[in-house]
């Protein structure tokens, strides 16, 4: 590595920087400051919950946002304010409209309110849905609190640049890249990287050979923590100096060091850093060093508790918008009276930003509340003002800042209070005006949790599957061959990584071929790295392609959940419909031996995934259906194949990659009278050897496979068919209390099923510690034929133990 990039970049190397352009500059850091002091004043007067900001990193951010083109996308965290701003993608008004929570995207674009302040992203969505064009717009991820959430994201943004330049099929995807022209710009701080995520990203970009460029904010701190107990040698550029390339055409990162308050040596590092980064895709890590924190890191506390005095003194000294005023003055660029102005003026508009956001979301609230009141005020009337409805009316009314759940909540108790009279005309009232609150505010809260444009899961037209008279008897994996042959055929946009996908076709040959007839930017291989696996699907689907993204057995889906959970799951909700990766992550489990291959924990996945589709199909055809409307959906999905299925023989589809199968409708593998048993997956073909076995003793089994569980049986199927037996049995491979009590709570409670019962449900699952290895291991963890049997027959017994007589 050269001695230049590692020592930091030379203060004397100026810009090339007009006068006009460099106090522009110096404007904008002085308004992203008073911005940052003054939200901290305003959770302090208790107009925010919490504030997060970017004080002391403004000038590097300036400096990136002047490499930042059309078309660039950024996956960063909730300290580039100034960034967002200096690219033109966030207002001051915006910002202090994020700060107070106000949940309308035209007035909080980022996130309608939803995510705390600092957590910034464009809208790459338009009023349908669909992606707007994303070369002729500055574009940011949408972030996430998490610390290194943002890595795999960005590897797949980037990672999009390189197969949209060197994949011709892609060149016609204009509105998406300019021959993979696009740089993946991330950010994150020094102490976040301590992340085992972040390294595993930063070794990803360097196999891939991608468009990344990694900013290092680098405070010295990480809340309290300085760096001497986060970082090998307090430096993270010195400790992945190993990954600086040995020169041009060798593959590598190029790394650079510059010291935060050093604007014009910030300007051209990150110029010189961009333009290789586009041109060559070589990724780029700059380590921003000597930045300050002039708050500390939130709200939550001050940072003169755990600084020292020497420090601190350091910090004030060394402040990036004392460092650029001094720059400035020495430079002549500017005097002493044109600066005090520039700063006077940068605090009146944040000041008017702060007081026209602070009127759009307060003003709207307040006429609620009013409108409240005069509704109230006739219940009151009806009633009589000595009771306690007057002195509630009254608490509503002389509350300063209310808020809406006030006003609802005063709705609801208002309406307890006069549950025993007549209905009147205020008490009807009310009921409506409750009734629409609670329909307003489940839109501002608790919608777009999945997508609501044409392309949604519910919208794809169902084709039914056929077959041909001689249809061939094939091993599954060959319906699975033939279904993503024929989408890959179909799509150009369709790409499979993962783990021994490409050359031997995945471990289970479903893929086998594919990479020799689509080419190995279509057919990928990749490290072990679940997560930036799953990183890099999701980067990839916000820039509109359609990755499938291989997690090779369901058990390592635990490497990938926090991901999972974090960021793509809640994407179309956090950004209230702004933003949506169409990933499909495809994974095998169930009935294999083994404490880390029995590939059943439904349980974990059904509690962090709400927001994407978890379908457990019991064979390869159903998985094929699957596959095929996910393919034309714009929703992201899991797809657990069984891994004892892919030798079975199925019968091959004559339409196997356009079949479509519908989400969330189960599916009855045998009718019956006597007893309903719910499974899915693997447990398909015990619960039916059960159920034979069964009609051999005179019980006549309906056996139910529910095929999705996220979405789960939208039509109430499994009521229904209780209508009939009136008895149930859930039964899976989770552990007790997993998927079979969540299955019992969406037909008990959520289909109001339990009043079609005779006898008590049951849930038959695995034992509820992991399977040891072996065939015994198998049998004695996890339902068995002969559990299920007899399981059914004691629900049997007891009603009619003449007919069943007891077997033990």
């Amino acid at each position: 590595m050269s001695d230049t990039l590692l020592a930091p970049a030379d203060a004397s190397v100026h810009p090339s920087l007009t006068k006009a352009e460099l106090l522009d500059d110096y404007r904008l850091a002085w308004e992203s400051r008073h911005a940052s002091l003054a939200g901290r004043r305003e959770v302090f007067m208790g107009k925010a919950k919490f504030g997060i900001f970017g004080d002391g990193k403004e000038l590097p951010q300036l400096a990136m946002a002047r490499a930042f083109k059309a078309g660039d996308f950024r996956a960063g965290y909730y300290r580039d304010q100034t960034f967002m701003v200096a690219v033109g993608e966030l207002t001051w008004q915006q910002y202090f409209a994020q700060l107070y929570a106000h949940a309308d995207p035209e007035a909080e674009p980022s996130t309608a309110g939803r995510a705390m302040n600092g957590h910034f992203g464009t809208r790459l969505l338009d009023d349908d849905g669909q992606f707007k064009p994303q070369t002729s717009t500055k574009n940011s991820s949408a972030d996430i609190s998490p610390t290194g959430g943002q890595m795999p994201r960005l590897v797949g943004l980037a990672y999009a640049s390189k197969l949209y330049r060197q994949n011709p099929e892609l060149h016609q995807f204009t509105d998406f890249s300019v021959n993979g022209n696009e740089v993946a710009f991330g950010t994150i701080g020094n102490a976040s990287t301590s992340e085992g995520v972040f390294f595993e990203a930063i070794n990803a970009a360097g196999v891939l050979q991608i468009p990344l460029l990694m900013s290092v904010w680098d405070d010295h701190y990480g809340i309290s923590v300085p760096a001497e107990y986060q970082t090998t040698k307090q430096s993270i550029s010195a400790i992945l100096a190993g990954f600086q390339r040995d020169g041009e055409g060798q593959d590598g990162f190029e790394i650079f060091v510059v010291r935060g308050w050093d604007y014009p040596a910030l300007v051209d590092t990150y110029q010189r850093a961009a333009a290789v980064c586009r041109a060559q895709h070589v990724p780029v890590l700059i380590h921003v060093t000597e930045l300050t924190q002039p708050q500390g890191h939130s709200t939550s506390g001050s940072h003169e508790r755990y600084k020292p005095k020497t420090r601190l003194s350091w910090e004030e000294e060394h402040d990036c918008l004392t460092k650029l005023r001094e720059y400035l003055l020495t430079e002549g660029v500017a005097s002493e009276d044109e600066l005090a102005q520039i700063e006077k003026t940068a605090a009146a508009v944040v000041k008017q930003a702060r007081t026209t956001a602070w009127s759009a979301f307060f003003d709207p609230i307040q006429q609620e509340r009013e409108d409240a009141l005069v509704i109230l005020n006739k219940m009151v009337a009806e009633t009589g003002t000595e009771n306690q409805l007057a002195e509630l009316v009254n608490g509503l009314k002389t509350n300063v800042t209310p808020i809406r759940a006030d006003i609802v909540r005063t709705l609801r108790k208002a309406l307890r209070q006069v549950r025993g009279n007549r209905q009147s005309a205020g008490r009807r009232a009310a009921q409506s005006l409750l009734e629409q609150c609670e329909a307003e505010n489940a839109d501002r809260y608790n919608s777009y949790l999945f997508s609501q444009s044409e392309e949604a899961v519910g919208n794809i037209e169902e084709v039914p599957v056929a077959f041909a008279a001689d249809a061939p008897l094939v091993d599954g994996r060959e319906v699975l061959q033939a279904c993503f042959t024929a989408n890959f055929e179909r799509d150009p946009r369709i790409f499979a990584i993962g783990e021994d996908v490409g050359h031997i076709g995945d471990v289970n040959q479903a893929f086998a071929g594919l990479q020799e007839k689509f080419g190995a930017l279509r057919v990928t291989d990749t490290g072990i790295r679940e997560c930036t696996i799953i990183g890099q699907g999701i980067g990839a689907a916000l820039r509109g392609l359609r990755p499938i993204t291989e997690i090779q057995y369901l058990d390592y889906l635990l490497y990938a959940i926090q991901i999972l959970s974090d960021d793509v799951a809640c994407l179309q909700y956090r950004t209230k419909g702004g933003q949506k990766s169409p990933l499909i992550v495809r994974t095998r489990g169930h009935r294999l031996e083994g404490i880390w291959h029995s590939g059943s924990p439904i349980q974990m996945i059904l509690g962090a995934i709400r927001g994407m589709h978890l379908c457990v199909p019991r064979d390869m055809t159903q998985a094929a259906g699957f596959y095929n409307t996910l393919l034309r959906s714009d929703e992201p999905a899991i797809v657990i194949e069984c891994l004892n299925g892919y030798r079975l023989k199925e019968k091959l589809p004559s339409n196997v990659g356009e079949f479509t199968l519908p989400l969330g409708q189960p599916e009855v593998l045998r009718a019956g009278t006597d007893i309903t048993i719910v499974t899915y997956g693997s447990m398909c073909r015990i619960v039916m050897d059960a159920a034979k076995q069964l009609a051999e003793v005179g019980i006549l089994a309906e056996v139910i496979d529910v095929q999705t569980l996220l979405p789960f049986d939208t039509d109430q199927l499994i009521a229904d068919s209780l209508r009939k037996t009136g008895r149930v049995l859930f039964a899976d491979e989770d552990v007790p209390g997993g998927a079979t009590a969540y299955m019992m709570q969406q037909v008990l409670d959520g289909q109001q099923a339990y009043k079609l019962l005779d006898s008590a449900p049951r849930c038959l699952a695995a034992h509820p510690h992991r399977p040891p290895y072996g065939s015994d291991g198998d049998y004695f963890s996890k339902p068995n034929v002969e559990d299920v049997f007899d399981t059914v027959y004691e629900l049997l017994r007891e009603t009619d133990p003449a007919k069943f007589p007891a077997i033990y």
